[in-house]
């Protein structure tokens, strides 16, 4: 069963560990509007380098009342790890056993070179401020894309 999410919907509710010893849940950030954005794997390159675009714009998000949280099936020590490779200021979430990813419509079957196997749909959720979907992006691309958001988050 594929998960659509749509503008105007509640957000899935969510409690996952997070780096640094941190929890992450939806009820933390009640009242800031939230960027979700879902990876497959820290230090990677394309997940590398749209956590440094997101990194890069964290101030201008942090004046649009906005908080970013990345979210990928890596462990909290994995996170840990990536987070000061490349000095990440905000929290990144771990999911491993899946429940928020699939809650969430991003555990996808996927095909490279004519295999197909289960991974994350590189995807961003804009939440607003009472925990509504706002925006939704799916199959992302990276370039440009955190500047993106940034956009529809002052917007909204």
């Amino acid at each position: 069963m594929t998960v659509s999410l749509a503008a105007g919907q509640n957000a899935p509710d969510f409690t996952l560990a997070a780096d640094g010893g941190g929890t992450a849940r939806l009820a933390d950030y009640r009242g800031k509007k939230l960027v979700l954005y879902f990876y497959p794997k820290d230090d990677t390159s394309g997940c590398t380098m749209e956590a440094k675009d997101f990194n890069t714009l964290k101030p201008e998000f942090d004046a649009a009342n906005t908080v970013i949280v990345g979210v990928s099936p890596d462990t909290a020590q994995s996170h840990d790890k990536f987070k000061a490779k490349y000095g990440l200021c905000f929290p990144l979430a771990a999911d491993p056993d899946k429940t928020m990813l699939q809650a969430y419509g991003v555990w996808a079957e996927k095909s490279m070179y004519g295999r197909k196997y289960m991974g994350v749909e590189r995807t961003t959720v804009l939440i607003d401020a009472e925990g509504r979907i706002a925006q939704v992006w799916p199959k992302v691309k990276v370039p440009g894309h955190a500047a993106a958001v940034l956009a529809a988050a002052k917007a909204l």
